[in-house]
């Protein structure tokens, strides 16, 4: 396969696409950022920005027209957006799409049944069905939780009130990314297009479990004042389903039970040489624990 040189970005205003905007740049790239009309996000100067409407697949096309690749970052809300994305993709003869997988195994039957992850699972079919009839490739990149992202926002648990829910007891040993390293193996899969080449790859910057977490947070922060409470996945589970009968949606019940809960394949075989990415050290996760203490 011919190199990738082009690469067009959907998402890239949001929490994880600055670092992918960045490490695409870095890796000599040629990035253009795809932005909803109206939109007053600043990028890079060597950014070329161009307006979308999703509703438009004239825009979309037009948008993507001479792009070797697409590269979504978009949220949980904006995972549909995709469907369109990947119609105007191969109309417009783009060679790759990395779809927005990263949290969870994209390829796990399981977790793809949650309803959070049914539109990943959605155009993850659709990504095969154009590639089986040779139209476009793609690649799934499945990185498990934002590791820093979750630690600052107290999801694994809090650093600064001292306090976690540990999730069936805290044991599951689950495979978490940050997010700079997940912008490195999306740049990785893009600089390795044969290797990557219609098919998920896997990678983390550890794989450990909540409590090993706690252990390390009382070296960064203190083993004294911290509180502990148990939470069951099954229980959230029943509890996140009940809410959406309801027309209430629970996404953290969900999200929770694929990272934590049984039979999801959370806990990753990686291939972290093939795209640049490195394993943290406990005294790494420590330090990162401390700066976001602060």
């Amino acid at each position: 396969m011919s190199a990738i040189k082009t690469v067009a970005v959907a998402g890239a205003s949001g929490n994880v696409g600055p670092p992918i905007v960045n490490q695409l740049l870095e890796d000599g790239f040629k990035v253009t950022a795809l932005a909803r009309k109206g939109s007053s996000h600043k990028f890079p100067a060597a950014v070329a920005v161009v307006e979308i409407d999703y509703e438009s697949p004239e825009s979309l096309v037009k948008a993507l027209s001479g792009q070797d690749a697409v590269v979504s970052a978009v949220g949980l809300d904006g995972l549909e957006t995709q469907l369109p994305l990947v119609a105007a993709a191969v109309k417009a003869g783009v060679k790759r799409f990395v779809p927005s997988e990263f949290v969870g195994d994209a390829t796990n039957e399981k977790a793809g049944q949650l309803p959070p992850f049914v539109p990943k699972k959605a155009v993850s079919d659709l990504l095969a069905k154009e590639a089986a009839a040779g139209k476009i490739t793609y690649t799934l990149l499945s990185t498990g939780p934002f590791l820093d992202m979750w630690l600052a926002s107290g999801m694994f648990l809090n650093l600064k009130a001292k306090s976690a829910n540990l999730w069936n007891g805290g044991d599951r040993v689950f495979s978490t990314t940050t997010v700079p390293s997940s912008a490195k193996a999306v740049s990785g899969v893009l600089l390795h297009p044969e290797e990557t080449k219609n098919r998920n790859v896997r990678v983390h910057s550890a794989s450990t479990t909540q409590n090993k977490l706690l252990a390390i947070a009382k070296k960064a922060v203190g083993a004294d004042g911290w509180t502990t409470t148990v939470t069951s996945t099954d229980d959230a589970l029943k509890e996140a389903y009940a809410k959406l009968d309801k027309g209430e949606v629970d996404k953290l019940g969900f999200i929770s039970s694929a990272i934590w809960g049984e039979g999801y394949g959370s806990n990753f075989e990686v291939e972290n040489d093939l795209v640049g990415v490195k394993e943290l050290s406990d005294a790494e996760i420590q330090s990162l624990m401390e700066g976001l203490a602060k």
